[in-house]
């Protein structure tokens, strides 16, 4: 059955007509279960859907859907192929015939980071960018609370934890900074949203 997605034609080397396709948040499912198996990587990307989809509620909510793909999506590669994140993306997703605005959109967080040659230039780029290391931030804030949940999480909280370096060590200060950056907000606007967002996937998660 012809897939009513597919978007724009074009031609292999071989001149076969190859078709790329704006996927369905299903069928973005089953690519993310294709190329990651591992629980951790596969709740991150959920939980950066989640709160991708709330911010487009709110600044874009004629597209929610494909804020939600570009967040479930954006790490497709990095379980296998780590040491070219972003840069295997491309390729993954070309093959998969995925559409354009997917790849570049999804690959534009890596910009400075890994070999991404693609700038975060619209909103939901830079809104991606910002919160991909701050959402692992607040879930370890989170954790470390009695009820490990950020239902009871507060601002100040996560601005204690964003200060002590060792802590989730792993999660980019500079990233979460310049990304607020991009955005023309102050830190606390982007932190405070990014709780509230990750406030939203309860019960659908426990977080």
């Amino acid at each position: 059955m012809e897939n009513k997605l597919y978007k724009n034609s074009k031609y292999s080397a071989r001149g076969v007509i190859k078709m790329s396709y704006m996927p369905t948040l299903e069928q973005a499912w089953e690519i993310l279960r294709k190329y990651n198996k591992e629980e951790f990587h596969i709740r991150h990307a959920q939980i950066v859907s989640g709160v991708m989809r709330y911010y487009a509620k709110e600044y874009d909510p004629e597209r929610v859907e494909f804020w939600e793909i570009v967040g479930l999506l954006h790490d497709l590669d990095f379980e296998m192929y780590p040491d070219e994140h972003c840069v295997k993306q491309r390729e993954l997703m070309t093959e998969l015939d995925l559409d354009k605005s997917i790849i570049d959109s999804t690959i534009s967080h890596g910009y400075g980071l890994t070999g991404s040659d693609v700038k975060p230039e619209q909103f939901m780029e830079k809104v991606l960018f910002a919160v991909d290391e701050l959402t692992g931030l607040i879930g370890a804030a989170a954790i470390m609370r009695p009820s490990k949940s950020v239902s009871d999480l507060e601002l100040k909280s996560v601005k204690k934890k964003f200060k002590d370096k060792s802590f989730a060590a792993g999660c980019s200060r500079d990233v979460i900074r310049s990304g607020a950056e991009m955005l023309g907000w102050e830190l606390d606007k982007l932190i405070q949203t990014t709780i509230e967002a990750m406030r939203s996937l309860i019960p659908e998660m426990a977080i």
